[in-house]
């Protein structure tokens, strides 16, 4: 066992986690059954010529999570295997069948929430009980309205690696996107203002904006992104507040905006004194290459205000999402956050910020995307076996959602009806329309459906669009329909 065991002193997960992995693999993998024995602590730090507390830290930790127990002056031993299956990451095909019964059966590609097996529950917990024997009551005192500082330095060190320096004095930390958005809205929105948004976009945010009774006004978004000469247009003859936007794997399109398009709409930020709010959902799942790069990135005059939560890359029920803001914004923002619920969780943010420093959240991330990377590989090849050929879309590479334009003919109203009966939850693309809602359009998401569940909802979706097509084409070809002459 100790011959496989390899401890990388370069990497930045630390050492008695790397130790804790490498061991619960073994277990998982049945390499170490029931009731063997570790080496002794002395004896494996002398074999990967490290400290024994590293040792006796990954030790603990298994013991903590029920993996292995302890005889004192015999050492420490792996759990039987009847004791530990439920504390186990579930197989793939487990964790499957799992979803399919929590699902009671309802293939959901209407949701962008998260499948519960994805949640790393096993290191919450331990980071939960590590933040509560630290701070003991502290945890669940008052919290300042900007966020625990520790958490704020976390976050900033985190987002360098998107290219992204800015000081922990810039970030501000809210309880959830939505709340992000509300907060934003409160500081920057009166009555009759103008706010320009994505045509369609996010429902929450412009239920947020329409809260504040201003104009909204909605820019086409094409496959490369917004249509600039359009906005160009209408910024010569508004000024709007804020331009709200998604450029990368858009909600609920997955359109990505390019380089030359990020960096052709922050020049015309810069010419017309355009406020642009990023909100940066799940930029990081990009399963064709490196994550895309945001606007916040390019941003060399401070034109945008980045928003990020971490619902759907950790727990969506934390709602705990982070703003980076430009400096003359700070007061206002922090005020508006203050006014509507003085401060976030602290002890979640105590949490995280112990996530950030113990814990590896590139493998956090990995395994994500490896998970929805094989969900989408699914779909991509369900679409292109089940569906019509008139049916029209893109392959996004990345993000949890993809956009369907389906024939004229199609009523989307009757299609949803009738798939739910089948067993399956579609997205109607009215939901996403401020105005003029484009009525043949339908979003389906990989986020809460598994590689089975993909496979049989499309078929089911392919099956139902052939029935309507055929319907509509018996319509318009039946002898007894036509008019007398």
């Amino acid at each position: 066992m100790i011959k496989t065991i390899q401890l990388e002193k370069e990497l930045t997960k630390p050492l008695y986690l790397q130790l804790y992995s490498q061991i619960k693999r073994l277990i998982e993998e049945r390499k170490l059954q029931a009731h063997d024995k570790l080496p002794s602590i002395r004896r494996l730090a002398e074999e990967l010529q490290v400290n024994t507390v590293t040792i006796v830290n990954g030790y603990n930790v298994l013991e903590e999570e029920g993996l292995v127990y302890k005889k004192v002056g015999s050492g420490t031993f792996v759990m039987p295997n009847e004791e530990i299956k439920d504390k186990l990451e579930p197989s793939k095909e487990e964790s499957d069948e799992l979803e399919l019964k929590k699902r009671e059966g309802i293939i959901n590609f209407g949701t962008v929430a998260p499948s519960p097996s994805l949640f790393p529950i096993q290191s919450f917990k331990r980071l939960l009980n590590q933040v509560l024997d630290r701070d003991q009551g502290y945890a669940f005192g008052y919290q300042k309205s900007q966020g625990y500082l520790p958490l704020r330095e976390s976050i900033a060190q985190y987002v360098e690696k998107y290219q992204i320096e800015i000081g922990s004095e810039q970030i501000q930390i809210v309880s959830g996107a939505q709340q992000g958005l509300d907060v934003l809205a409160k500081t920057f929105l009166d009555y009759g203002d103008t706010v320009f948004v994505e045509r369609p976009t996010y429902p929450g945010a412009i239920s947020a904006f329409k809260s504040r009774k201003v104009e909204l006004i909605d820019i086409p978004i094409e496959k490369d992104g917004l249509n600039l000469k359009k906005l160009e247009k209408l910024l010569k003859r508004y000024k709007p507040k804020f331009l709200y936007l998604m450029p990368n794997f858009q909600n609920p399109t997955g359109y990505s905006y390019s380089l030359d398009k990020k960096k052709e709409l922050l020049n015309l930020a810069d010419q017309y004194e355009l406020l642009i709010i990023e909100d940066d959902c799940v930029s990081d799942l990009s399963y064709l290459g490196q994550p895309r790069k945001s606007l916040k990135a390019l941003d060399m005059e401070d034109k945008v205000i980045y928003l990020k939560s971490f619902s759907k890359l950790y727990m969506p029920g934390l709602r705990l999402a982070f703003m980076i803001i430009p400096s003359s914004y700070c007061e206002d923002i922090l005020l508006s956050k203050y006014l509507s619920d003085i401060f976030t969780d602290g002890l979640v943010q105590r949490v995280l910020d112990l996530y950030f420093r113990k814990e590896d959240w590139q493998e956090q991330l990995n395994c994500l995307k490896e998970k929805y990377s094989q969900r989408y590989q699914v779909m991509i090849t369900a679409l292109k076996k089940y569906l019509p050929s008139d049916i029209d879309y893109i392959e996004p590479e990345g993000g949890l959602n993809l956009w369907l334009k389906l024939p004229q003919q199609i009523s989307v109203s009757k299609l949803h009806k009738t798939l739910r009966k089948d067993g399956v939850n579609i997205a109607p693309g009215a939901l996403f329309y401020h105005t003029k809602p484009r009525k043949n359009r339908i979003r389906l998401s990989i986020a809460a459906v598994t590689c089975q569940q993909i496979e049989t909802g499309i078929q089911r979706l392919g099956q139902r669009l052939k029935e309507e097509l055929e319907e509509e084409k018996d319509y318009r070809f039946d002898d007894s329909l036509m008019p007398l002459v």
